[in-house]
């Protein structure tokens, strides 16, 4: 059974980094293209960062890039975001997904197959 499940969230000053992480299973996590995504309330879920594969190519959006960095284990079978200099206009529940069946990069919501529960990030000003 495929599983994604992201762990890391919670609540910090504007400023601070917080480090997700997302633990992969059921299927080989090399072979899998992966992204972070989030979701602030009333609003639609956005890609914030992507990575292939290999870890080779990654993808951020304009507004996390240079404060977000992520990155994938494969032999830990996790991905993670680290996320620095955070900002209010960061909260929101952030999820990761895979795509199993490609390690291409990929940056849109709907290439992704599986997503995790989701994990709260909540920057206080």
């Amino acid at each position: 059974q495929v599983q994604l499940v992201e762990s890391g969230g919670g609540l910090v000053q504007a400023g601070g980094s917080l480090r997700l992480s997302c633990a992969a299973s059921g299927r080989p996590f090399s072979n899998a293209a992966m992204g972070w995504f989030r979701q602030a309330p009333g609003k639609e879920r956005e890609i914030v960062a992507a990575i292939s594969g290999t870890g080779i190519s990654t993808y951020y959006a304009g507004s996390v890039k240079d404060r977000f960095t992520i990155s994938r284990d494969n032999a830990k079978n996790t991905g993670y975001l680290q996320m620095n200099s955070l900002k209010p206009e960061d909260t929101g529940v952030y999820y990761c997904a895979t795509r199993w069946d490609s390690g291409s990069l990929r940056t849109t919501r709907y290439s992704y197959d599986s997503w995790g529960q989701g994990t709260q990030v909540t920057v206080s000003s």
